[in-house]
């Protein structure tokens, strides 16, 4: 189920974002974002792994929001996250922000695709 307020999105994302869930998160992040102007926050604060078939996901979601007018914003505390964000050169490309948006704050979490391995 997903969770919506004032027009956002909010989708929270667990566990290991990689090769094995990239697949069923992007399919889920494109029904998400095939609307017109698209505000979609995606909260990776309860993320423990991504690797680069996880940040080519959200370059996706990134890429879908924005040729459809919208926005996306990525929350994570993470310093390493934004250490691989510097690194790759995605630091400037993303909205990252460290805590949720008021406008999606108190706003129950999603879970539409689980991203993690059993």
């Amino acid at each position: 189920m997903t969770r919506t307020a004032a027009g956002a999105t909010l989708v929270t994302l667990h566990g290991e974002i990689d090769l094995l869930t990239a697949r069923q998160l992007s399919a889920r992040l494109d029904e998400l974002t095939s609307g017109s102007r698209p505000d979609l926050v995606i909260d990776l604060r309860p993320v423990d792994f991504i690797d680069c078939a996880g940040l080519g996901v959200l370059c996706r979601a990134r890429n879908r929001v924005m040729h459809r007018d919208g926005r996306l914003r990525l929350v994570s505390d993470s310093a390493s996250f934004r250490q691989v964000l510097r690194a790759t050169g995605l630091s400037d490309v993303f909205e990252l922000h460290r805590h949720l948006p008021e406008s999606v704050n108190g706003l129950p979490s999603s879970e539409p695709v689980p991203a993690h391995r059993d």
